[in-house]
């Protein structure tokens, strides 16, 4: 480890640091147990917030609650919290996300999150690599916010997009300071240090929902839009379920992305948890994209 951490231009410390890994849940409990599994060894509190409400003000039921007894290999180590929804009508749902992301803070203090301790604040669908976080722990004079450059996927690990996929961060704790956020908040970018699969569900129920919830719901501008039909056509082909240009691209890069995203039938560097379970995964892996309509 000692030469990793020097590689990157820092020294190494006498011990790691502890790893605390805080997600907002809604619905992705196969997502969840990718994530969990690939970090497990080097995490030392599981944070989780569920919510009976979407950003966007919908009713949801528990999904953790529901499940929790498949993630009795973290229980251990899980610091589990509730919030109940405020459900305004006619609000920004970015508003909604803020008030859960505040929540995680306070969660985060009740979890024993400490100075220098490391944080991870991603979607649970943004999972930083094992490596990634082993590296980070162990390496010293890291940067107080460093983002994660993860590979991007939509839909299953076939449909491979980019490499821009940023949000991800790790931190190291600010007592006082340090708050749960999902926008930029530095320039500093580790690559290719983890994997983004958005809209990686296994049943065509969970796509309308997510449609619903997104906070930017407002891309369901038409209601055939949510036909399980039409969605699982989008699936196979790699098309867009919103039928719109990417945004915030230049327009050489929109080009180059417009639909269909190409099939990408490699199975090399994915989390190891998913590979060594293929067949109760099979639906995310190369090939398999006919979905469950429960």
């Amino acid at each position: 480890m000692e030469s990793l951490c020097k590689l990157h231009g820092w020294g190494i410390r006498e011990s790691p640091r502890r790893v605390f890994d805080a997600v907002l849940f809604s619905n992705e409990v196969d997502m969840l147990s990718i994530r969990w599994n690939e970090m497990y060894p080097y995490i030392t509190q599981f944070v989780l917030l569920e919510s009976n409400s979407t950003f966007t003000g919908l009713m949801k039921p528990l999904v953790f609650a529901r499940n929790r007894n498949k993630f009795k290999f973290v229980e251990p180590r899980l610091t589990y919290g509730v919030i109940g929804g405020r459900f305004k009508k006619n609000e920004n749902p970015f508003v909604e996300e803020a008030y859960q992301r505040v929540a995680l803070d306070q969660l985060l203090r009740i979890a024993g999150i400490e100075d220098d301790d490391l944080l991870i604040m991603s979607d649970v669908d943004e999972i930083p690599s094992a490596h990634t976080i082993n590296l980070l722990r162990w390496c010293d004079d890291i940067p107080r916010v460093l983002h994660l450059q993860l590979r991007n996927y939509l839909y299953s690990y076939e449909f491979f997009v980019d490499f821009k996929s940023w949000r991800a961060s790790i931190h190291r704790y600010e007592p006082g300071k340090t708050r749960y956020a999902h926008y930029r908040q530095s320039e500093l970018l580790l690559s290719d240090s983890g994997w983004h699969c958005s809209f990686c569900f296994r049943h065509i129920s969970q796509f309308i929902f997510k449609m619903k919830a997104y906070s930017h719901t407002d891309r369901v501008r038409f209601p055939h839009y949510l036909s399980p039909e039409r969605i699982q056509d989008v699936i196979c082909k790699g098309g867009d379920l919103f039928d719109m240009l990417p945004e915030e691209y230049t327009f050489k890069e929109i080009i180059a992305k417009m639909p269909p995203i190409p099939h990408s039938y490699s199975a090399v560097h994915l989390p190891a948890y998913l590979l060594n379970n293929a067949d109760k995964y099979k639906y995310l892996l190369p090939g398999n994209c006919i979905r469950e309509m429960g």
